[in-house]
């Protein structure tokens, strides 16, 4: 018998053949035949996956880079290839996912009186109660940092929401500060409803996102916000436990909260965010453009909500059916004592 050949033609490579997976989920959400909170559902199933895809698989990947890892695999695609290969594929369907939310779903969506309201949505009649909102709610937890030789680049969170801020002017101690960073913390909501007597429906949901940028300026007394701009940025995020380890428990703990700040592996930010700005960022996270998207829509979609009570834009109803032998009023554990039942779920229940 010849020996069998290790190639990428004869073996599919793990990562790639896990992101053409991914793809699949997100051409649920492409597809017009499904109801359309079932379609916004799949495109938040592909942004969570995605996720988790970055921080392992992505980040594993990342490491052998960064280690000059040699290790063969069975396919024997080299590192750099995958990566390379994965960084198209996912660029241009993160792409696509967006370009689906902006002209297809969304749309169809406010049809529906359905409306997620962002930056540039912002009416008249929104402005006071989104004033009122962000001095009691949001700006008592928000935190500026400057960004100066005496305030260096904070640890930020993996996959938490942050804005840049470019700015103009002097602060209250008189120093000129040209940027600065606003994490925004994981206690306030994504999306948040705006009463019905400001929208006339009970069904309008507002953006964190646009919510700070409408008042930026408040946070930076005497000084003028001449862009501000949301960012994302993904971590690695798998846990390595050496297998001599003498406790586990403290060695799991060490580990989960050390992933909050491991090594950055993606970087997502608003695709009018100026190119001297997204330099100063992949150079802090020590990335590349293959590692940078520009992202044309709402940045972090797999904290968006499909909870509302419209049955008729879900799939329906679905009933388990009761097996005959479970109707009777006989006790189930009497039934089982004389038989074992078989039962398919979610098909059948008891």
């Amino acid at each position: 018998m010849e020996q069998f050949q290790h190639s990428s033609a004869t073996y599919f490579n793990r990562e790639l053949s896990l992101f053409e997976f991914q793809r699949r989920v997100l051409a649920q959400a492409l597809d017009p035949n499904l109801p359309i909170l079932e379609r916004l559902n799949f495109l938040i199933i592909f942004s969570r996956n995605l996720d988790e895809f970055f921080e392992i698989r992505i980040a594993g990947l990342m490491k052998q880079q960064d280690l000059n890892a040699t290790t063969r695999t069975p396919d024997a695609l080299p590192t750099e290839l995958i990566l390379q290969e994965l960084s198209q594929s996912i660029h241009a369907t993160v792409n696509k996912q967006y370009e689906v939310l902006k002209h297809a779903i969304l749309p169809e969506l406010q049809a529906q009186g359905i409306q997620f309201l962002q930056y540039q949505d912002l009416l008249e009649k929104h402005k006071a109660w989104i004033a009122a909102f962000f001095a009691k709610e949001v700006q008592p937890v928000l935190t500026p940092i400057s960004l100066d030789p005496s305030h260096p680049f904070p640890r930020l969170v993996n996959k938490s929401l942050n804005f840049i801020i470019s700015l103009e002017g002097k602060d209250a101690f008189g120093r000129e500060i040209e940027m600065a960073i606003v994490p925004a913390p994981r206690s306030l909501p994504c999306l948040i409803k705006i009463p019905e007597d400001v929208t006339g429906n009970n069904t309008t949901q507002i953006f964190l996102t646009a919510i700070i940028q409408q008042h930026i300026s408040d946070l930076f007394p005497g000084m003028k916000a001449t862009g501000c701009y949301a960012f994302r940025v993904t971590r690695n995020a798998d846990l390595v436990l050496s297998e001599d380890v003498d406790d586990l428990a403290v060695a799991l703990k060490d580990e989960l909260s050390s992933r909050r700040f491991g090594r950055a592996v993606r970087l997502e930010i608003e695709n009018d965010s100026p190119q001297n700005i997204i330099d100063y960022l992949l150079d802090e996270f020590d990335l590349t453009e293959q590692e940078l998207y520009r992202i044309d829509g709402p940045i972090n979609l797999s904290r968006l909500s499909t909870s509302f009570e419209r049955p008729e834009l879900k799939y329906p109803h679905f009933s388990p059916v009761i097996p005959k032998i479970f109707r009777k009023q006989k006790s189930i554990f009497e039934i089982l004592k004389a038989q074992d039942v078989l039962l398919h779920h979610p098909f059948d229940s008891f």
